[in-house]
This record gives structure tokens, sequence and C-alpha cells, in this order.
């Protein structure tokens, strides 16, 4: 079947929010023939981008009034003020509400008026992939999911807006709210960014501790990740096993499992409960209302840590990452 974006012909989509996602929806749905404005704050560095890259920008209110999808493209914790305030007063009957993170909706902080259509598009890839790709021809696969369905068109204007974003031309998915956030949340959590961070953290710190030059632990557990991270994105862990060592492959079968064993994956499980039961949502909820004092003493953490000295001065050696 081939999915297009005829649901959306004649619609005026309203794109609040013009970070990475934002600007990369909002340049490819324009350039798929569709009808773009851009609700933000006026006098703001992204309303001045937004008017550079040739867009009608608008107060959000105003755009809002004016949209029959509206796309929510703001950080997960400013969504429910900016629903509250801006959409729910202003989104007429019969229009489409859309997240590309089901965040909110899922664990309940935004709760939609029910005369609307509520719809997800998640694109599986950072705003530069899906802008680049869509340019070149090609498109970033996408998740889509309904949570309501008051005009009967939901699926359809959920497929149309995938579509304009180029994710039909690569795989739509159809999942639900619930799916998406939990297996979102899980994978930045557990694998993505707390597990691999944390993965290179300790086995730097372990060669340091050992008497190896930092230089030298960098390279190993830092610089060379991007290379097996390529070879499993190209080709699964399939590839990565042809095109690394024999005494590489043999490390990961007897090595592996030491480091990352049922231990490992019990306490994935809890991570995956937290994030079912609603209890990270919660924690994070409340770390933001509370100015993020936690989130930030942990951040610095990080910036501070020895890797993040020595990783600097060594990459402003390699010429090519300077040019990129």
């Amino acid at each position: 079947m081939t999915v297009t974006t005829e649901a959306l012909q004649n619609s005026r989509i309203a794109i609040l929010g013009y970070g990475s996602q934002g600007r990369a929806h909002a340049l490819n749905l324009r350039d798929s023939g569709l009808d773009v404005v851009v609700g933000l704050r006026p006098g703001g560095p992204t309303s001045a981008k937004a008017t550079a890259d040739g867009f009608a920008v608008a107060t959000p209110e105003e755009a809002v009034k004016s949209a029959d999808l509206v796309a929510v493209l703001t950080p997960d914790m400013v969504q429910p003020a900016l629903y509250q305030d801006v959409i729910a007063p202003n989104l007429k009957a019969g229009a489409a509400l859309l997240f590309a993170h089901g965040f909110n909706v899922h664990f309940k902080t935004i709760a939609p008026r029910e005369d609307i259509d509520v719809v997800l598009v998640a694109p599986k890839g950072p705003g530069y992939l899906v802008r680049t790709e869509y340019e070149i021809g090609r498109g970033v696969p996408c998740l889509y999911a309904v949570y309501q369905d008051t005009t009967g068109k939901a699926k359809d204007r959920a497929m149309a807006y995938a579509a304009g974003l180029g994710g039909a031309r690569a795989l739509l998915i159809e999942t639900d709210f619930k799916e998406e956030t939990e297996t979102d949340l899980f994978g930045e959590q557990a694998v993505l960014c707390g597990g691999a961070s944390e993965l290179v953290q300790k086995g730097f710190e372990t060669l340091v501790e050992a008497g190896y030059r930092p230089e030298i632990a960098y390279y190993e557990v830092l610089h060379e990740l991007k290379l097996i991270v390529d070879l499993l994105y190209q080709g699964g862990i399939t590839k990565m096993l042809t095109f690394v060592s024999e005494t590489a492959q043999y490390g990961d079968y007897v090595s592996g499992p030491r480091i990352v064993d049922d231990a490992t994956k019990e306490r994935m499980k809890a991570v995956l409960k937290d994030i079912q039961d609603g209890t990270f949502a919660k924690k994070w909820t409340e770390e933001y209302k509370a100015g993020l004092p936690n989130y930030k003493r942990m951040k610095q953490a990080d910036l501070d840590h020895p890797i993040e000295k020595i990783g600097a001065e060594l990459r402003s050696k390699m010429v090519w990452l300077n040019e990129a």
C-alpha cells in the first residue's frame, strides 16, 4: 500500500517547537507540499531561525487557532503547561493533536480534550537525519499510533504526516502510546544513554586505575566504540562479528557475559518496571518542578569526569572531527 500525504492536503499544520526535530518536521512537510505554520514566542532565536527558513511564524496561540493539526515538538516537561495554557483553549474541535513521544499522554500529565484526534508519529532518528535523508530522496522509519480517534480520520492523518516526513519511503510501523513510550524510555536508560555511558566510564576508570595511560584508555573504550556501533547499525551483530578479529570475537564470547550477565538483566527488568508503573515519570516530573537540583548535580558529575578532559584534548587533534 502506498502511503501519501493526501489526508492532510488542504489542512494547516502548526509546528510548536523549532529545535532539531521541529525544524526537520517543518521543512520536510513543507517540501512535501503541505501548509505549515510555526508557532513560537516572538523575539527568540528559534523564531528568527524559522523566519530565515522562510516560514510563516505566529505566536503559539495564533498557530493553534489556525491549525487542523498541531504537532507538539517541545521538550516533554514543558508540554503539560503548553497544552493547558495554549492548545486546549484554542484548538478547534475535530482537529488533530500530534506528539513525537507519548510520555505525557501515556502517563496522563496531559488529558486531551475528547473532541480532537490524538496521534503519535516518532521518526527513529535525530532531526538532522530526518532532514538529510529526506533531501536525498530517502526517509527515516517512523512509528505511528492513534490514542484517540474522534473524526474517524486519525490513523490516516498520522500516516499522512509520517509520509510528509519521508517515513513512508522507508518503513512505517504501527504501535501504541504505551509501547512507544515505555520502550523508548527503557532503551535510553538501560542501553543507549545510561547503559553505554556508564560502561564507557567504568571501562576507562578500570584501565587508568590499573596504571594505563588515560589517552590509551580513551581510545580503547570510547573512541573505538563508534566503529563497533557503526557495524551494528549497518548489519547487526552478524556484521560486527564479520569485521572484527577472531581474537576480538573470542573475547566477546567469553568476557561479554561476565560484564553484562543475568544479574544485569534483572536490574534492567527493575528499570523497566519503574518505567511501566510510572515511578520514573513521577520522579522526573517532581525533579523538574523542584528546579532540577539532582539532574544538575549528576550532569555536572558527568561533565567533570576525567574522560571528558582527556577526550577534549584528543579530539582537538582529530582534524576530521574539527572539519565536520
